[in-house]
């Protein structure tokens, strides 16, 4: 874990966190809600799921192998957590880290969340994702809902290689012919691609993920289904978490006045990050990755 989280943690009152999340055992009334072979109703599912990367537009993954640190907690729940998340990666085919890895997902549970990313704003904006202006990178720290992500996006090119999704570069820069002359981009990048339209060679993948969580807002839920809403936000680039997704889902948990809420992470859930992770081509076109993880949700649910 970076020395920056760790020690923002504690300034944001992990331990008034710990009482506060041992108190969390009340388990949320849940509304089961059939799956549907509706294409329509799980192409808005996808798309509420999986928001497209800035600069490259296509849906984004884990590529390196996800390793999750949780604090904030008691270490038998920050424990879980973490397990949690790793279990659920390797059932839907995403990769996971080798023990002793870096970690690459951050889950701080605290009392003051905005005051953890005012500190990130100050200290490492680079993690909030990608903006920009500053006024963008202003409101991206601001801290909306009980539990809540932040994506760092990296596009890799045709052989493979990372460049961090960022509004300006640092690196060196690249020249380019522009006859009489020679122009110089200095925040420009040079990206292999294939030029095909049905897929470029590009493709995105995470970097980085924040997950802040208060539990002093979240005493209805258990830490089962905090752990999960958790995982879904840690696994893929939710669009819309304040939407009542059309399906149930464990999104929906702090969603007012939602009814297709889950207690765990659903059916549909599951089956979008099998599609996500196992049948998804990365380096396709944005609308085919779309229907492929749709595609995925309708044979996984049919029937239900």
């Amino acid at each position: 874990m970076t020395g920056l989280l760790l020690a923002l943690t504690l300034l944001a009152g992990s331990a008034r966190a710990q009482d506060a999340a041992r108190d969390a055992a009340k388990d949320v009334e849940s509304v089961t809600v059939n799956g549907t072979r509706d294409r329509q109703v799980i192409d808005t599912f996808v798309k509420n799921l999986a928001a497209p990367a800035h600069l490259s537009g296509k849906i984004t993954r884990w590529e390196d192998g996800v390793c999750p640190i949780t604090v904030g907690l008691r270490s038998e729940a920050t424990r879980f957590v973490s397990d949690r998340l790793k279990a659920v990666a390797k059932e839907v085919g995403a990769p996971v880290g080798r023990p002793g890895c870096t970690p690459n997902i951050e889950i701080v549970f605290t009392t003051d969340p905005q005051g953890l990313m005012n500190t990130v704003r100050k200290e490492r904006p680079q993690l909030l994702g990608f903006a920009y202006t500053t006024h963008q990178m202003d409101e991206l720290a601001k801290v909306t809902r009980p539990i809540q992500a932040w994506y760092t996006t990296q596009t890799r090119d045709l052989h493979g290689h990372p460049t961090i999704d960022l509004a300006h570069h640092s690196g060196p820069g690249i020249e380019i012919s522009c006859p009489p002359m020679i122009c110089y981009y200095p925040d420009a990048n040079a990206v292999a691609v294939t030029g095909e339209k049905l897929g470029d060679g590009t493709r995105s993948d995470f970097y980085h993920v924040i997950v802040a969580a208060d539990p002093t807002k979240l005493v209805d839920y258990s830490i089962g289904s905090i752990a999960d809403a958790v995982v879904l936000l840690a696994l893929s680039h939710v669009a819309a978490p304040d939407a009542c997704q059309p399906l149930a889902s464990i999104i929906n948990l702090t969603v007012p006045g939602c009814s297709q809420v889950a207690d765990e992470l659903s059916a549909n859930d599951l089956a979008f990050l099998r599609g996500l992770y196992s049948r998804m081509r990365p380096a396709r076109a944005p609308s085919f990755q779309r229907d492929q993880i749709a595609s995925q949700i309708q044979i996984d649910t049919a029937g239900r």
